[in-house]
């Protein structure tokens, strides 16, 4: 998860990731006064609804660009700079939360980072949660690797979207308890006439650095927005194909 952010432009293009988010947050029971981590925190939105909440709450993000924005919205929180796979705090907490960033760590770092979430958990501690699940932006991709193919180029979906089954396992192996488990569709509306091709060059910016010239990197991206545009384009607005995967598990 190496991603240069243009954190002004994600808070206020795609301020919906925090937002959906709240959904999240209400699967926590844990009483007023409970010590929470929220794990990729990045602009630092649902921490602050964390707190308003009642919990104790403390922020990591990987993105010192996404930092400095939560540093200056929510200056009384402590936001902390470090990796999901490889972090520890200095007591562990009731509740680990984590919205739209576990999707972006790779497959083989999975387990990494669980053990670090068990660690940071109190025994019978909540683990809370929602990432890109199995077939997420299924037409979004597709079209872009038709489009690459037909330039020449190879594309790979640089996430990792699991299904229940697959997820529940990783949990079961790292030593957690699965109490609930969703996988559903979410269609999501962007921002403006040209919504999915900001959607694209905002989340997708690794398959689309193996094009080397700009000019070509712009025909591909029209091309490819171009073969979604009867599926993904309603009412005169973009929608993005998600589907969410979004489980509560407990540290046994």
């Amino acid at each position: 998860m190496n991603i240069q952010w243009d954190a002004e432009k994600y808070t206020a293009d795609f301020g919906f990731v925090a937002q959906y988010g709240n959904d999240v947050v209400s699967l926590i029971d844990a009483p007023a006064g409970s010590s929470v981590l929220d794990l990729g925190c990045g602009s630092g939105a649902l921490t602050n609804t964390l707190r308003e909440k009642g919990y104790w709450v403390i922020g990591i993000d990987g993105s010192q660009e996404q930092l400095n924005i939560a540093q200056q919205s929510y200056p009384d929180i402590p936001f902390l700079q470090g990796d999901a796979t490889d972090f520890t705090l200095p007591e562990p907490v009731d509740v680990v939360f984590s919205n739209a960033v576990f999707h972006w760590i790779d497959r083989k770092r999975q387990p990494d980072m669980l053990r670090c979430v068990h660690s940071a958990l109190q025994k019978n501690g909540q683990f809370v949660f929602e990432m890109g699940g199995y077939q997420n932006n299924r037409i979004i991709h597709g079209a872009l690797a038709d489009i690459f193919q037909a330039h020449g180029y190879p594309y790979q979906i640089p996430f990792y979207f699991p299904s229940i089954g697959e997820y529940a396992s990783l949990l079961e192996q790292a030593g957690f308890l699965v109490q609930y488990a969703h996988l559903f569709d979410r269609p999501t509306p962007l921002k403006g006439e040209d919504g999915m091709k900001d959607w694209i060059q905002m989340f997708l910016k690794t398959p689309l650095s193996i094009v080397p010239m700009e000019p070509e990197r712009e025909e591909i991206l029209d091309q490819a927005i171009e073969q979604m545009r009867p599926e993904l384009y309603q009412d005169e607005q973009w929608i993005a194909d998600y589907v969410r995967l979004r489980m509560k598990a407990i540290r046994l």
